[in-house]
């Protein structure tokens, strides 16, 4: 056999290896893929979640690098802390702590979420709020949620003037 040819398969084999090794390093399911096989869209998480635990029981821990605060529609302010825990179960979390919605002058926590069809149900103590389950399919990113390109353009055009 040739040493080009041997030199050739050598190398796919290298590549092989390598991407088998990745792929099993990389095995464990993101904090994303654990929300949507308990059928919860990813983006009620900000983007960049760097790790998170789930036990047995269904109790988990998400770790975000930072607090992360962000704007939504209807002009509350969400914000989640750096370690989010609670209880996840098929369509519902529950004993939230690390998530809060500012609404007018207050900070109140979200308790528990609820999924039910096309809507998430948020609760905050006694009071809920149901929104679209569509309004969820991307995640939002720290300090400017859902619309960053909006964000930016403003930015740019502040910091142009």
């Amino acid at each position: 056999m040739p040493a080009f040819k041997i030199r050739s398969c050598l190398f796919l084999l290298l590549l092989l290896s390598s991407a088998v090794t990745l792929s099993s390093a990389g095995g464990r399911p993101s904090a994303y893929d654990m929300l949507e096989k308990f059928d919860f869209p990813k983006g009620i998480l900000p983007e960049g979640v760097p790790s998170y635990e789930l036990k047995d029981d269904g109790s988990f821990t998400v770790f975000l690098a930072s607090n992360c605060e962000f704007k939504v529609d209807g002009g509350y302010l969400l914000k989640y802390d750096s370690k989010i825990t609670g209880k996840v179960d098929a369509r519902a979390l529950t004993d939230v702590k690390g998530v809060s919605v500012k609404v007018l002058f207050a900070w109140f926590s979200i308790g528990s979420v609820a999924r039910s069809d096309a809507a998430l149900n948020f609760y905050v103590g006694p009071l809920s709020a149901t929104f679209p389950v569509a309004n969820f399919e991307e995640c939002p990113r720290c300090r400017c949620g859902f619309d960053c390109a909006t964000a930016a353009s403003i930015a740019t055009q502040s910091d142009e003037s």
